[in-house]
């Protein structure tokens, strides 16, 4: 028997952070992950184990978070950047501002990126989640995890040096 307190609410943090970085806005990440687990808690008593229900939420919360940015998008609403906004007090304007056109040109990449890989990255390099249980979620092989999750850095990669050294 799947327990709320044990097995669904300890995924909301990371459900936030996989919603967030789809959709790049609080207030729909929170939503997103409200109704997510909601759904989870509507299906308990088709999981067998914790693991079905982590599986369950997090691609619920993905393809919720997909379905609100094509919303967005066939009703042009910009999407919102607010996270990205912090700002180091040490560093000079222009290295700020050079520190904020990196991160929004990283972001539109990762953003860009098919959502196989934006999934595999997130997972990865921002959950920290080890290759064998995003490949278990995820449901192919860890080889799968590894090659897709190279492709994803390699192009952003090459996508940012092109944008970087642009005219140099």
């Amino acid at each position: 028997m799947i327990n709320f307190r044990d097995d669904v609410l300890p995924l909301k943090n990371r459900l936030y952070r996989l919603a967030l970085r789809i959709t790049a806005h609080t207030g729909e990440s929170e939503d997103i992950v409200q109704e997510t687990i909601i759904k989870a808690w509507n299906h308990r008593n088709e999981f067998e184990t914790s693991l079905a229900v982590e599986a369950f939420c997090i691609t619920a919360c993905r393809n919720m978070a997909l379905d609100c940015i094509a919303k967005k998008e066939r009703q042009n609403i910009p999407l919102d950047n607010s996270i990205y906004d912090q700002v180091d007090n040490a560093a000079t304007p222009f290295q700020t501002l050079s520190h904020e056109d990196r991160k929004e040109w990283v972001h539109k990449l990762f953003q860009h990126l098919p959502e196989k890989q934006r999934i595999i990255m997130q997972l990865r390099d921002i959950e920290g989640k080890p290759y064998k249980e995003i490949a278990k979620l995820l449901q192919i092989s860890e080889e799968q995890v590894k090659v897709t999750l190279f492709r994803a850095r390699q192009r952003i990669r090459n996508e940012f040096e092109k944008i970087d050294h642009y005219g140099l």
